[in-house]
């Protein structure tokens, strides 16, 4: 074993909750607080060592007693915030996190992107901590540069403090929605239970040591220590980014989270087809910060990586390259089967293609794809395919035979891709529904109404094919014709009556409604209390098979009673269920 390395640490949050300010901060610590070589930088990742920390916030360690107790070596914090980060951040079984901190505006609460972040942290079952920034705009609050928050809220004003409370409270509540307990970190008596929320301000500082310290203390008790174990074998990563580089060709931004990745070393990776190799030419790192010189002479090249790192990768077949996508080094030709394998496997874990009913998925990245997945599955909504990249006409048609199963399921959720517009003309002409946008769960959100107005209208179809029941009774003196057709007034005991629609007496077929009268006008239906003329049309005559005062139902043939009473008994009123159970009966009775 070579070592533990640090825990890998990712901002979320909303846009201009302050993440990036935030990230600068912590970084600014650790820049003002080092010692000669001890900072490291990397491609999207920065280093921050505990010394660092300690150093930074040694009063505050004092007093939490945490001096001595720290084993971890410091954080790597992504340097690239946001949910696609947080997304592609993956490996088989799990996440290349191992910790998040959410970042939320303590005068407006979890917003948009706050609660999607929020969503992926929980379906990723990663330990978060939660950033409530810019304290600084608490109207009354007195700022000190860098102080922390336990001391800072000491030397308040009771009204400065009494406002920051009721703003926890809401955040703590609006949090208890999505079934989180938390409380203000000093005030949190069981970590494995609640989510500690550290006020903090991105602009002065102050809160950034409570930070960093609730974050050590979170992740030396959550994160299992093997799970920091790095070893010295061939690079296990995961590709953040593909770019095109002036000079350079197509190159990847990665994280190596185990073992070391060196120049010349063969490396396996995905792209839509499925696996890729590549052969490394170069690995170019960020220059000390001692070193940079100017902008343009920001990078160098190094001869290899250890774990765990940030670094960006040039090598001769990354074009296709999609993130989120497995990296694996081969040190020797006889593994690179083996490591094509793992990379297939891992990829057909996440690219879904099978012949059962439910929805289409498509999205930008191998990240994003499977949060997608992994958020519907765990709502219960089936995944029919699921790909990277935009929709094609393969996945109308697929909407389409999955639309044949379940109307729900004619759909497409499209995250963070671009519909070429010959799919949409396709989609739009076979009825097939598509639903895109940035938020996941907004996608969702979207999905979940619009599968509910289609159910509404499938069902409202079924029904008016149904004949609902009925019952009716003919009202004495209100004889207007005997027979041929005979025609009386009626009143609607129950249910409703059509035109069309057949009356029966005591279980015997009489004659067929054929035309509804309401004050001398035609209508198309009466309802349990309308008093209406009727004419009937068959056999039948008043005095003989029917007279006044008498109770007729309607029929329900067999096979649609069977329906009524074991499958849409929820849309009958309870005056219709009555009507249907006495006809049933009646109907019983005549043919014993």
């Amino acid at each position: 074993m070579a070592g533990v390395r640090s825990p890998f640490v990712v901002v979320m949050g909303h846009v201009d909750v302050g993440k990036t300010l935030l990230l600068d901060k912590i970084r600014g610590t650790s820049v003002a607080y080092r010692e000669p070589g001890m900072i490291t930088q990397h491609i999207g990742m920065s280093f921050v060592p505990w010394q660092a920390v300690e150093k930074f916030a040694g009063p505050l360690v004092d007093r939490l007693r945490l001096r001595g107790r720290i084993w971890i070596p410091g954080f790597l914090f992504i340097d690239t915030p946001g949910h696609a980060a947080f997304s592609n951040l993956r490996k088989r079984g799990g996440s290349v996190a191992d910790l998040a901190i959410l970042v939320v505006d303590i005068t407006s609460g979890l917003e948009d992107q706050g609660v999607e972040s929020l969503k992926l942290i929980q379906s990723r079952g990663v330990p978060f901590v939660i950033a409530a920034n810019k304290l600084d705009r608490i109207y009354g609050w007195k700022s000190v540069e860098n102080r922390p928050f336990l001391f800072a809220v000491e030397d308040q004003e009771w009204h400065a403090v009494a406002t920051l409370e009721e703003r926890i409270g809401k955040l703590i509540e609006e949090l208890s929605k999505f079934g989180i307990e938390a409380d203000r970190y000093d005030r949190v008596r069981d970590f494995s239970k609640q989510v500690p929320i550290v006020p903090t301000s991105a602009v002065t500082g102050e809160g950034i040591a409570d930070l960093l310290l609730v974050l050590a203390g979170v992740s030396q008790r959550f994160i299992p220590k093997e799970k920091l174990q790095v070893g010295e074998g061939p690079a296990r990563g995961v590709v953040m980014e593909v770019k095109e580089e002036r000079g350079l060709g197509v190159v990847a931004d990665a994280i190596i989270y185990d073992g070391r990745l060196r120049k010349g070393d063969t490396i396996v990776t995905a792209g839509l087809e499925g696996p890729k190799e590549a052969k490394v030419r170069m690995l170019i790192m960020p220059k000390p910060l001692e070193e940079m010189r100017d902008p343009e002479d920001r990078f160098m090249a190094v001869e290899e990586v250890k774990a765990a790192a940030g670094v960006r990768i040039v090598a001769d077949g990354l074009e296709g390259v999609v993130a989120g996508a497995p990296l694996l080094a081969v040190w020797s030709l006889q593994d690179l089967p083996n490591a094509r394998r793992l990379v297939g496997e891992e990829i057909s874990e996440i690219k879904i293609e099978s012949d059962r009913e439910g929805v289409i998925v498509r999205a930008d990245t191998f990240g994003t794809l499977e949060s997608t997945v992994l958020f519907l599955r765990q709502q219960g909504v089936p995944v029919r395919k699921a790909d990277v990249g935009p929709p094609t006409h393969k996945d109308v048609v697929e909407a389409v035979l999955s639309r044949r199963k379940n109307p729900a399921f004619g759909v497409i959720l499209a995250f963070n891709v671009k519909i070429p517009p010959d799919v949409e003309k396709e989609a739009t002409s076979s009825g097939i529904k598509i639903i895109r946008g940035e938020i996941l769960y907004r996608i969702f959100d979207e999905y979940l109404k619009w599968s509910q107005e289609v159910r509404t209208k499938t069902i409202e179809q079924i029904l008016s094919q149904l004949t609902r029941p009925g019952k009716i009774q003919i009202l004495p003196g209100f004889v207007f014709r005997r027979s041929d057709p005979v025609i009386v007034g009626v009143k609607v005991l129950a249910g409703t009556i059509k035109p069309g629609v057949t009356l029966v007496k005591d279980g015997r077929e009489v004659g067929k409604i054929m035309q509804i009268q309401k004050q001398g006008k035609p209508v198309n239906e009466a309802a349990v209390g309308d008093e209406v003329a009727i004419s009937i049309q068959g056999d039948v005559m008043v005095g003989r098979q029917i007279k006044e005062g008498d109770v007729l139902y309607v029929y329900v043939p067999d096979e649609q009673a069977r329906e009524w009473l074991f499958k849409y008994k929820q849309y009958l009123r309870d005056d219709e269920k009555k009507a249907l159970e006495e006809f049933l009966k009646a109907r019983k009775s005549a043919h014993q």
